[in-house]
C-alpha cells in the first residue's frame, strides 16, 4: 500500500461552541491509502478536549509508522488494524484515519459498500440530530431554525442559563431533544433538570458529568428521570464494561476509539452488558462521516452531522437530508474527494 497524508482546513458554518471551547476552523487530517490502482480515504479530526491529538501529531504518528503500513498488503481490515495498533496505538486519532481509509480501500477492491460486506442491510436505520452549539438563546434559536424540520436536534449545554434555552427552542420546534453538558454539570443540577428536560420533549442527556465522577454517575443513573449517554466516559474498548450501572447507553467517537475495527467491537459489547448504543461525530468532513454511516445498521441513536456544520465540504459520501441517511452509489464507505 501507498500512504498520503493532506492537512485539512474546513471552516465552520458558525463558530461552534460547547463546554470544551469554541471552533470556527477545524485542523483535520486526510489519510490516503493505495493499492492497485485503487484508493481508500480516512479522516483524523481534532477537538479542543483533547489537545494532544492535533493534525500534526496524527502525520507526526503516521509518518513515523509509514515504513510498517507501506510494507502491508490490505487483506482484512481489522486484522491490519490488529498489527498496526503496537505502531499507532498512543494515537488512536492517527489509527481511526488510517483504520477508515483501509475500509473505503477494502471495500472498492471488492466492489462493494462496507455496510454490505458485513452482511447488514439498510432497513429501519436511525435518524441523526442536527447539533445546535452553545451561543446566546437568541442566536441558538436562528441556528436551529436554519435547519428547520430536522426530526431531532442536540442542544449542547454548560451554561447558567441551561433550562431557559431548552425552553425557548422548544416554543420553536415539536422536533425531539436531545442535550449535551459535555461534562460541565453536578450529580445535584442533572437529577434536578431532569424532570423539567424531559416534561420539554428532551429524549436522553449526553454526558452531565466529569468522565473521574463515577460515584456522581451511580447516583444519577439510579435517580434521573431521563436516561443518561457515555461519552467521555466511554472512549475505548476497555470503557465499555465499565459503563454498565453508570449509564444507559453509550456514545461512541471513531476517532477515540481508533477506528470503525474497535467501534465495531464496542457495539457488541455493549449490547452484551445491556447498553443502549450511539455513534457520534466530531467535526468532520464527508470523508469521516460516511465511514461513520457504515455503521447505521447497529445503532440506536446516530449523530453524524458534522459535514453539515461545515461551510465547505471535501468529498461526497454518505449524507444527510434532515437527519435521514443518504447512501451513493459507491463501493467502501462510499467516499468521492472533490
Amino acid at each position: 500500500m501507498q500512504l498520503q497524508l493532506r492537512d485539512l482546513h474546513l471552516p465552520m458554518r458558525h463558530p461552534f461552541t460547547i463546554a470544551h471551547g469554541t471552533t470556527t476552523v477545524q485542523h483535520n487530517l486526510l489519510v490516503e491509502l493505495t493499492q492497485d490502482g485503487v484508493s481508500g480515504y480516512g479522516e483524523g479530526a481534532s477537538a479542543d478536549a483533547f489537545p494532544a491529538f492535533t493534525a500534526d501529531s496524527m502525520r507526526a504518528a503516521l509518518e513515523a509508522a509509514r515504513p510498517r503500513i507501506e510494507r502491508e498488503t490490505l487483506d482484512d481490515p481489522s486484522s491490519l488494524w490488529n498489527r498496526l495498533l503496537p505502531a499507532l496505538g498512543a494515537n488512536r486519532f492517527a489509527l481511526c484515519a488510517l483504520d477508515e481509509a483501509a475500509h473505503d480501500l477494502w471495500g472498492k477492491l471488492r466492489g462493494a459498500p462496507v455496510w454490505k460486506l458485513w452482511g447488514l442491510t439498510l432497513r429501519d436505520l436511525p435518524l441523526s440530530d442536527y447539533t445546535v452549539g452553545i451561543d446566546t438563546i437568541e442566536k441558538m434559536v436562528v441556528k436551529m431554525k436554519e435547519f428547520e424540520g430536522w426530526p431531532i436536534y442536540k442542544i449542547k449545554l454548560g451554561t447558567a442559563d441551561d433550562l431557559a434555552i431548552v425552553r425557548e427552542l422548544r416554543r420553536h420546534t415539536s422536533a425531539v431533544f436531545r442535550v449535551d453538558a459535555n461534562t460541565a454539570w453536578t450529580a445535584e443540577q442533572t437529577i434536578a433538570y431532569a424532570p423539567e428536560l424531559k416534561a420539554l420533549g428532551v429524549e436522553f442527556i449526553e454526558q452531565p458529568l466529569p468522565a473521574a465522577d463515577w460515584e456522581g454517575m451511580r447516583r444519577v443513573h439510579g435517580q434521573s428521570a431521563l436516561p443518561v449517554i457515555a461519552d467521555e466516559s466511554c472512549l475505548i474498548e476497555e470503557d465499555v464494561p465499565r459503563c454498565a450501572g453508570f449509564f444507559h447507553g453509550i456514545n461512541i467517537k471513531l476517532n477515540k476509539a481508533g477506528g470503525l475495527t474497535p467501534a465495531r467491537r464496542m457495539i457488541a459489547h455493549a449490547r452484551q452488558v445491556g447498553l443502549k448504543v450511539m455513534v457520534g461525530c466530531m467535526t468532520e468532513s464527508s470523508v469521516g462521516i460516511s465511514a461513520l454511516g457504515q455503521l447505521l445498521p447497529l445503532l440506536d441513536y446516530v449523530d453524524m452531522d458534522g459535514a453539515v456544520l461545515i461551510a465547505l465540504d471535501v468529498a461526497s459520501g454518505v449524507r444527510l437530508e434532515r437527519g435521514r441517511a443518504i447512501f451513493p452509489e459507491e463501493n467502501g464507505n462510499g467516499v468521492r474527494l472533490h
